[in-house]
């Protein structure tokens, strides 16, 4: 088994970018979404389900310095704490967001038609749903490609790892309880992850041209949720590289 792509976002709900490398910390890769946006108003993290333009902007943390691609501009410097940290809603639970000063608001304000704040995460996963890495296989996007009638690009799914596993379909759900050995690191898988509309939504254009969540449900459905890929929490860190082994450890 090998890494096949890694991907993810400085800010949160912005275009999920390829990487050559991540760093696994005790709280998730260096870097991924480190930045959210807030609409004061509501107290709320914004959710790219109800904003989904926002991934057609893109984001990148270099140096103390953060860039954002907008389409009708880039904005960039380095962000400055503001003093206020704000206690908002992130899909049901408190989260903890300092506000940052810069350019930014203003841009996605503008972007967006309304009101919105960037912010710092207080600590790594504070607005991660689930764990902080994720993981799918090469034939489970192979699977759902044949049910679509299309190929689909892996990065709807927004997951830390892709990684090629061979033939089998799912075998990442059989995955949950082992560790697995990502380059220099090692996680251990906690459980499948529960999919919504926002895998609907193209990772380029950032509208909703394919019926993912409906053609997944179709073979996917649990209970009460769809589910595809897996999530994990880091349990040695280090660095995980595109082509790197991926082996499985202890349940």
């Amino acid at each position: 088994m090998r890494i096949d792509r890694i991907g993810f976002t400085v800010l949160k709900g912005t275009r999920h970018v390829s990487r050559d490398v991540a760093h696994l910390a005790s709280g998730g890769p260096v870097g991924d979404r480190l930045f959210c946006l807030v609409d004061p108003a509501r107290e709320r993290v914004l959710r790219t389900v109800e904003n989904q333009s926002l991934v057609r902007s893109e984001a990148r943390w270099a140096d103390g310095v953060l860039s954002v691609d907008l389409p009708a501009c880039t904005v960039a410097g380095a962000p400055e704490p503001s003093g206020e940290v704000l206690s908002v809603d992130y899909w049901g639970r408190s989260a903890a967001v300092e506000v940052l000063d810069g350019p930014w608001a203003r841009a996605f304000s503008e972007h967006l038609g309304r009101e919105v704040v960037l912010g710092r995460a207080s600590s790594p996963g504070e607005v991660v749903y689930g764990a902080s890495v994720t993981l799918v296989s090469t034939a489970s996007m192979r699977l759902l490609a044949r049910h679509l009638g299309r190929e689909v690009d892996s990065a709807r799914f927004r997951s830390t790892f892709l990684v090629d596993a061979g033939d089998e379909p799912h075998v990442e759900d059989t995955w949950v309880g082992r560790e697995l050995r990502l380059g220099e690191a090692t996680v251990r898988v906690r459980g499948t992850v529960p999919r919504c509309a926002v895998v609907d939504v193209d990772p380029e254009t950032g509208r909703r041209e394919t019926p993912v969540l409906r053609v997944l449900g179709g073979y996917r459905r649990g209970e009460r949720e769809v589910h595809f890929g897996v999530d994990a929490t880091v349990v040695a860190p280090g660095a995980v590289r595109a082509g790197d082994r991926v082996e499985l450890g202890r349940g």
